[in-house]
């Protein structure tokens, strides 16, 4: 354990809170429209951060006065299953105490945003309502169980997860008082209300202490076949190892986080490791004490490298192991040979194995909003009024409707189409394999524009491939506003990494199936010429491809200067041929690659 003379701030402020109390329920009601700093840190376990409209700002002065501050809450959904009923719910308070817009996160859960102070007691009490939470949707605790959404009864498998999930998600809990206190009272009569989980808590947290964790803590439960949930990116991985059709234990990964400090060098991604093979009965007792280790040894000095990766980086997995197998009190087996091998969207119509079927709708970087000729708010709305379907999130920020007649799929697709959402058949693969975080102008941390960037380069991106014939091509392309990496974007195919203000760094050569890093392949690339940066890269690729080789593949196997020497002589004999009046030097000229 950390010693306490070297304790980050941070450390000091959840110690001395009294379980996460702190000074935020007397800050509610101080008339300002802002929390301080101690409060700012707790708020975070309370599901929503502090943020300042940057837009809004600039506007008003020019980006040079007041912050105009606002909040984000955050609600978490296990494994993203949610009823008409409360998406509903989340949709009524974006238009009333929001910014009208909702959106999808990239682990399942939802975000409201433009939030102002004086409005979030009602928001969280609102959500509440309708039995969801905002309780370590944020924070140095177990965020958001993230679980393969598909609701497949062919098997009793994907259940299985789905209640793990659950089980999960309650048992790591935090269980202080605080959140009930603070934001669930009756006004009237002081009692608490009754919430999703029921108002009884626990002064003491048995997994957390009061310090809670040193850093914030992922965990995702999927499957070899279909890694939709990106196992090797979370601190802590389950995936579950099948025989005839059941679970018969899950491959325990540790270790994986996606942040990255731009200016500490000492800080890095990482994908998780394969620790150990355990059964059903064991999964949620290990899963404890893995977090008890970290929670014990994790760095609690520094928390640019606070997170599971680096103390098992600094340790090594066999120490890692062998403390879990102290703390759980027996020794744990070798992993089993089972690794992912396939990713599945869930995209379009599928049958569910129980008569009925479910719809799987691409949202475009999640957000759910009305603009133009585009009303998925509106539609979404409709469904949910008329069919009452149940929901699932996708870890890609997209939708399910699941439990959907058969008789009801006509009619849903039409709903859809009247109010201008496009199918997700309708759209390309580059557009459907794509993700972004916030970013600008709400997002405190971003340096670079990603959620209001991206959709235009992939309008770019489509006219490339498509002209050099690569259009059915699958590949991830994820962009993030700065390196902390929350759209996932360093085990992506492409990643687009905000850098500097306008400028972009280029990562390539990681895969769909999610289990290998990228690398750096040009770094601080203006906006303008992100995609001018990618196209000769995707001619080479289809010039030397082998075959049935994917994208990320092909570059994972020429590499990073191997692909610069490639397009570096490409562009020379392009601007040769612009300057000998000859023409376009087009995909129909063959360049042989330079030797390495």
């Amino acid at each position: 354990m950390s010693d306490e003379a070297k304790l980050s701030p941070v450390e000091g402020i959840k110690s001395e809170s009294h379980f996460l109390r702190g000074a935020i329920a007397d800050e509610l009601v101080d008339g300002q429209d802002f929390f301080g700093k101690e409060s700012i840190q707790l708020l975070k376990h309370h599901g929503t951060y502090q943020q300042d409209d940057r837009d809004y700002r600039a506007q008003r002065s020019g980006g040079k006065g007041d912050k105009a501050f606002i909040f984000m809450v955050r609600t978490r959904v296990p494994g993203g299953k949610l009823t008409s009923e409360q998406l509903l719910a989340e949709l009524d308070l974006c238009d009333e105490l929001g910014n009208t817009t909702l959106r999808c996160t990239s682990r399942q859960g939802l975000q409201l945003h433009g939030v102002v102070k004086q409005n979030l007691k009602a928001v969280i009490g609102r959500i509440n309502q309708v039995q969801l939470s905002t309780l370590a949707a944020c924070g140095d605790v177990e965020r958001n169980i993230m679980c393969c959404p598909a609701p497949h009864h062919f098997d009793p498998v994907h259940a299985q997860m789905q209640a793990l999930t659950d089980r999960l998600a309650a048992h790591l809990a935090p269980r202080t008082r605080a959140y009930h206190e603070i934001w669930l009272k009756d006004p009237a009569t002081g009692e608490d209300q009754l919430v999703a989980g029921g108002p009884n808590g626990h002064e003491v947290e048995p997994i957390y202490g009061a310090s809670y964790l040193p850093r914030k803590f992922k965990t995702a439960i999927g499957l070899p076949g279909d890694n939709c949930v990106d196992l090797y990116a979370n601190d802590l991985g389950l995936m579950a190892v099948c025989e005839n059709f059941q679970i018969v234990g899950y491959n325990v990964l540790v270790g994986g986080s996606m942040g990255v400090t731009p200016s500490a060098k000492k800080t890095f991604p990482a994908l998780a490791k394969r620790m150990t093979f355990v059964t059903p009965d064991q999964v949620v007792d290990v899963a404890t004490q893995v977090i008890k280790v970290q929670r014990d040894f994790g760095n609690r000095a520094d928390r640019k490298v606070a997170r599971l990766k680096y103390l098992i980086a600094d340790r090594g997995l066999p120490w890692f192991k062998s403390k879990v197998e102290e703390y759980y009190g027996h020794k744990l087996p070798d992993p089993h040979p089972d690794d992912v091998t396939g990713f599945d969207d869930h995209l379009g119509w599928h049958e569910q194995g129980d008569g009925r079927w479910y719809y799987g709708l691409n949202i475009e970087n999640g957000r759910i909003h009305d603009s133009g000729d585009l009303r998925l708010k509106t539609a979404l709305r409709e469904i949910c009024r008329t069919y009452r379907p149940n929901l699932r999130i996708t870890s890609h920020q997209s939708m399910l409707f699941t439990d959907v007649a058969a008789e009801n799929r006509t009619a849903l697709e039409e709903i859809l189409r009247r109010h201008g959402v496009k199918l997700s058949h309708e759209i390309s693969n580059a557009r459907r394999w794509s993700m972004a975080c916030v970013a600008w102008p709400t997002c405190g941390l971003s340096i670079t524009e990603a959620e209001r960037a991206l959709p235009g380069m992939i309008d770019k991106i489509e006219v490339e491939l498509a002209r050099l014939g690569l259009s059915s091509e699958r590949f991830t392309i994820r962009m993030t506003g700065c390196p902390n990496g929350c759209a996932r974007p360093y085990n992506s195919d492409v990643g687009l990494v905000g850098k500097t203000a306008g400028k972009y760094t280029i990562f390539l050569g990681g895969r769909l199936l999610g289990d290998r890093l990228n690398f750096l392949y040009k770094d601080l690339v203006p906006e303008d010429e992100v995609v001018a940066a990618l196209a000769p890269v995707l001619l080479h690729f289809k010039q030397d491809r082998e075959p049935g080789e994917t994208f990320g593949d092909f570059c994972h196997r020429k590499g990073a200067e191997n692909l610069l020497a490639w397009t570096d002589n490409y562009e020379r004999q392009r601007a040769a041929v612009k300057s000998n009046g000859n023409g376009h030097l087009g995909a129909s000229i063959a360049l042989e690659a330079p030797a390495a």
